[in-house]
């Protein structure tokens, strides 16, 4: 066997490799010559971190660092994840889409525009791995920063950068996909240095077939691939269109439901209030809204109330008040389902207006109003609960309904707290109080690596609502001591099992799954063969070391004198 002609790629200028493993990936000289030791690269990558002041800088340091050295950034990633996930993904993410034209230096994913329809198929093949997962969105609703076209590529480069180092899902597998479909977005189309089509969105129609094009063709190019759609301003119509022909999900509605719904079940049991006492006030009626409501009509179920019962619990409020059947205007879909009908002719136009109606026992915000659970709110969540739920969900910090210190002070240290960004702990009469973060990452990673490792057909609603009941199990018991709602996220490759091993069970019950290695497996034997299946970056090095090593014997013993340049 003839190296010659190998060419080097990324991951193979490591200086971790030995000088046999550079000979072997013709890199021997090309990078400095000291053979160095994984912890000294990684001290040299925070170093060089902590001179970036800004966020978005040192994001795209990062974004060059796994573009030049893919493990290293995964080891940093894996063992830095509470540090480093905020910089490669939520908040930072917002502002390296919102600059992401004017800060473009390197492919990193696939653009398929609406010009290409006709030509995706063969679009696909220039995409040289085999892929086992791709995020894919259109960038028409990028967080709460609403439609920044091909500018939302941002998305699913961060969300797979999370699928490996959480889920242990190898690089080369994951594909970030951006559909350009044009842009609402004036202000984008006018910018010189925007890189997307300079044209309106297109119509849901044309949408719509694009869409099956690109289904069509990923699935022909990679059978059983799994698509996670994200970001989308309306993502209800390919969901339902596509989830029970191909195997794939939504984060947006279907992940943050799973999360949210984990930390539910854990705060249901540590408020003391049953499930048919609870009542939930959400702050945004929109797609997540709705998920997320839907999830826990599903756990009320479970706990013993009929679907009625269960949907009694909810009252939504968006832009023009409590949503009604009489309100007197027309509603969207997907809001119908948790229209009250008891309000007795009276319109509660204002978020203060409902809650003192409802007096809820769960405050939930997914509106991208920023402070919008104000302290008059707040104390008196505190008032009426002896231990308050409070969930201000939006993305990015900017846009969360409260921060965890007025939830803090304003409940007297009571509030059983979850947001969507990350916020710092606050210390309440002496004590350190740690804040919940209902972060997708708890639960998308495990979801697709389970989807993947049991080749599931579909995406079922039972394996997305077992993702959230192994999560809320999988709090240790100091953490579960300590009331936290949430494991810590340093241990998120380790929460990832648990998810994906909960997501295989529901596979296997639902008849979806293909893989019959695992049939039968006992819980432990699951998990030892899940955590086998993981991409490590720290045993990246040892392993291209067996494998050359391997091949040298392997030419040694059969004399083969070709060229190896070893």
């Amino acid at each position: 066997m003839s190296t010659s002609d190998r060419t080097p790629e990324t991951g193979d200028y490591d200086t971790s490799h030995s000088i046999a493993v550079r000979r072997f990936n013709r890199t021997h000289g090309l990078i400095p010559p000291t053979v160095e030791d994984q912890n000294i690269q990684l001290q040299r990558c925070l170093k060089q971190l902590a001179r970036r002041e800004k966020d978005i800088d040192k994001y795209l340091y990062l974004s060059g660092l796994r573009n030049a050295n893919v493990h290293l950034f995964y080891r940093l990633v894996t063992k830095h994840i509470k540090d480093i996930a905020p910089l490669i993904y939520t908040p930072t993410v917002g502002d390296a889409c919102l600059q992401w034209s004017h800060n473009y230096v390197q492919p990193e994913g696939l653009y398929l525009s609406y010009a290409d329809k006709g030509r995706v198929a063969s679009i696909l093949h220039n995409w040289p791995q085999h892929v086992e997962i791709t995020v894919v969105t259109d960038g028409s609703r990028i967080l709460g920063l609403g439609d920044l076209g091909i500018n939302g590529m941002g998305i699913p480069v961060g969300k797979l950068a999370l699928y490996v180092g959480c889920a242990g899902i190898r690089p080369a597998a994951t594909l970030p996909l951006l559909l350009d479909l044009g842009t609402g977005n004036k202000e984008l189309r006018e910018d010189p240095l925007y890189m997307g089509s300079r044209r309106e969105k297109v119509s849901a129609k044309e949408e719509q077939e694009f869409m099956d094009e690109v289904m069509i063709a990923l699935n022909e190019k990679w059978p059983g691939i799994v698509v996670q759609f994200e970001d989308f301003k309306n993502p209800f119509p390919a969901l339902e269109r596509y989830q029970h022909k191909y195997t794939c999900f939504n984060d947006d509605i279907q992940g943050t439901g799973a999360v949210v719904l984990a930390g539910i079940i854990n705060a249901v049991k540590q408020s003391g209030v049953p499930v048919k006492g609870q009542r939930a006030v959400f702050m945004g009626a929109g797609s997540a809204g709705v998920g997320v409501a839907k999830q826990i009509v599903e756990f009320f179920m479970r706990e013993g109330l009929t679907e009625d019962q269960a949907r009694e619990c909810f009252w939504l409020v968006d832009t023009k008040g409590l949503v009604t059947n009489d309100r007197g205007d027309k509603l969207a879909e997907h809001k119908i389902y948790f229209s009250r009908n008891d309000n007795k002719g009276k319109q509660y136009q204002t978020l203060a207006e409902v809650v003192e109606y409802v007096k809820p026992t769960i405050l939930m915000g997914l509106s991208t109003i920023g402070g919008i659970f104000s302290p008059d709110l707040l104390t008196k969540m505190g008032q009426w609960n002896e231990r308050p739920i409070i969930f201000p969900l939006s993305n990015p910090s900017a846009n969360s309904e409260c921060n965890f210190e007025d939830a803090v002070k304003y409940t007297n240290g009571r509030a059983l707290f979850a947001s969507g960004s990350p916020f710092p702990p606050v210390v309440y009469e002496g004590k350190s109080l740690q804040p919940g973060q209902g972060n997708n990452m708890y639960v998308f990673p495990g979801i697709g690596l389970g989807t993947i490792l049991s080749k599931a057909t579909v995406v079922t609603q039972s394996m997305i609502y077992a993702s959230a009941e192994a999560l809320s199990t999988a709090l240790s018991p100091s953490e579960r001591a300590q009331g936290w709602l949430y494991p810590e996220i340093a241990r998120i490759r380790d929460v990832s099992v648990i998810v994906a091993m909960g997501v295989i069970r529901a596979a296997e019950e639902a008849g979806v799954d293909r893989e019959t290695r695992i049939k039968g497996m006992k819980d432990e034997e699951l998990e030892k063969w899940v955590k086998s299946k993981m991409y490590d970056p720290h045993e990246e090095t040892q392993r291209v070391e067996r494998e050359v090593y391997s091949f040298i014997e392997d030419i040694s013993a059969k004399g083969d004198s070709r060229s190896s340049h070893l």
